[in-house]
C-alpha cells in the first residue's frame, strides 16, 4: 500500500470537496512511497514521530504543521539557517523513511466539524449544540470556575487558564478548539446569550485582553483557554478509529501529542 492509497481512502471517508487552496499536502516523504502503518496525531512533534516510528507507523497524518507555520512557510528559512531543531527533525524523518501528510482542512470541513465535535464529546456536550448556532452549546447550569475545572480534567489540560469571576453563572458556552483567531473569538464572546467561550489558544493581546476588558466593563463574560494541543486531540483520535475499521489487519493508531506546558503553583 502506498501513502497515496491511504490518503485516497481517508479523503473518500471524509467525503468533503478538496479546497482550491489547502494546507492538506505532503509535508515529508513521497505519495508513491510504500507504507506499513498509519499514525494519526494532533501535531507531528519530534516526540510523536519518534513514538510512531517505534511502533512501525511510517505514514503520519498530522492536524497541525510540521515546521511551526500554518502554511509551512518557514521550512526553507529554517533549512537555510541550518536551524538545529529543524535539522534534528528532518534527519529523523529521513532516517526512518517517514511520510508526513497534513490533515487539517478536510476534518474541519466535515459537518459536523470533527474537531469541534470531538471537543464537545470530551466535555459531555454532544447533544447540547444549538441547531441554529454551530459552536454554541446550552450546557447544564454551572459556574465559570467549576466549568474551568471540568474542562481541565476532561481534556487533561495541564496549563488551562481562565478569565472572569469564578462564581459567574454559566449556561450557554461557545466552543472554539485550536486557534480560531480574534475576530471569531470576539464574535462568539460578544453574543449576548453566550456566558463563556472555550478556546484552544489566542494571541494574549487580542482575545485575552478583550475578555479582560469585558469583565472590567461589568459584562457577565468568561474565557477559558484550554491549550491548543489538548483542545483538538479527540477529533483526530476519532478519525484514526474510523480509518482502522476500513483497514482491518493494517496497523493504524492514534499517537497523542503531549501538552508541552507545565505550571508552577503561585
Amino acid at each position: 500500500m502506498t501513502a497515496q492509497d491511504v490518503v485516497d481512502l481517508v479523503d473518500a471517508h471524509l467525503g468533503v470537496p478538496r479546497r482550491e487552496v489547502t494546507v492538506d499536502e505532503y509535508l515529508a516523504g513521497e505519495p508513491d512511497q510504500e507504507v506499513h502503518g498509519v499514525a494519526f496525531t494532533m501535531m507531528a512533534t519530534l516526540d510523536v514521530l519518534q513514538r510512531a516510528a517505534a511502533q512501525g507507523l511510517d505514514l503520519v497524518f498530522s492536524h497541525e504543521p510540521l515546521y511551526f507555520h500554518h502554511r509551512e512557510e518557514w521550512n526553507a528559512m529554517l533549512a537555510d539557517a541550518d536551524d538545529p531543531v529543524h535539522r534534528a527533525k528532518a534527519a529523523f524523518i529521513a532516517e526512518h523513511g517517514l511520510v508526513v501528510r497534513r490533515l487539517h482542512d478536510a476534518v474541519h470541513d466535515t459537518r459536523p466539524d470533527r474537531i469541534i465535535d470531538g471537543a464537545a464529546h470530551v466535555l459531555g456536550w454532544k447533544d447540547f449544540e444549538r441547531g441554529d448556532l454551530p459552536g454554541v452549546f446550552d450546557v447544564p447550569a454551572t459556574t465559570l470556575g467549576a466549568l474551568a475545572g471540568h474542562a481541565a480534567r476532561a481534556f487533561g489540560a495541564s496549563a488551562l487558564r481562565y478569565i472572569g469571576d469564578p462564581e459567574l453563572p454559566v449556561s450557554v458556552a461557545g466552543l472554539q478548539p485550536g486557534f480560531f483567531g480574534f475576530e471569531k473569538n470576539r464574535a462568539a464572546l460578544a453574543r449576548p446569550e453566550v456566558d463563556v467561550l472555550l478556546i484552544g489558544e489566542s494571541n494574549e493581546w487580542e482575545t485575552a485582553a478583550y475578555a479582560a476588558d469585558a469583565v472590567s466593563a461589568g459584562l457577565a463574560k468568561g474565557l477559558i483557554v484550554i491549550g491548543h494541543v489538548p483542545s483538538e486531540q479527540e477529533g483526530m483520535a476519532a478519525t484514526a478509529g474510523r480509518l482502522a475499521e476500513l483497514l482491518p489487519g493494517f496497523p493504524v493508531a492514534f499517537v497523542p501529542t503531549a501538552d508541552p506546558f507545565a505550571t508552577l503553583p503561585v
